[in-house]
């Protein structure tokens, strides 16, 4: 059976999270292949739902405007996403933390808009992957 896992961006800049068995996940990035982060992260099942249903609300909202989501608020956060609203979609501006909210090994990059139809399903099916 195939891991739940989510891919935002293009051929060039993406990011992308993948469970690779219980509570751990593979946080991979890379821009133009010039910056890349590949790391592990611990999140429980309730946090992953968490997130994603904080997303798919924030999607959900007619006309909606910026907004943030962290993966794990509260402690360490391997991952935030900011959104700015773009045309009928949202640009992701993207801060990678491998060690955890750390201020000095970051990555931060920034993903193309995305139609709101198309970042809906993404994050509908990753839903939908983590209640089997």
């Amino acid at each position: 059976m195939e891991q739940p896992r989510i891919r935002l961006g293009n051929a060039d800049v993406w990011l992308e999270l993948t469970r690779t068995g219980g509570e751990s996940w593979q946080i991979t990035a890379d821009w133009c292949s010039w910056l890349t982060a590949d790391f592990t992260a611990d999140l429980s099942a309730a946090e992953a739902v968490d997130f994603v249903a904080r997303m798919l609300s924030h999607l959900s909202v007619p006309a909606g405007g910026r907004f943030s989501a962290a993966v794990t608020p509260g402690r360490n956060n391997p991952l935030t996403l900011n959104a700015e609203p773009v045309g009928d979609g949202f640009a992701f501006f993207v801060r990678l933390t491998p060690n955890g909210d750390d201020d000095a090994c970051h990555l931060q990059m920034e993903i193309d808009p995305i139609a709101t139809p198309e970042l809906r399903e993404a994050f509908d099916a990753l839903h939908a992957a983590l209640a089997v």
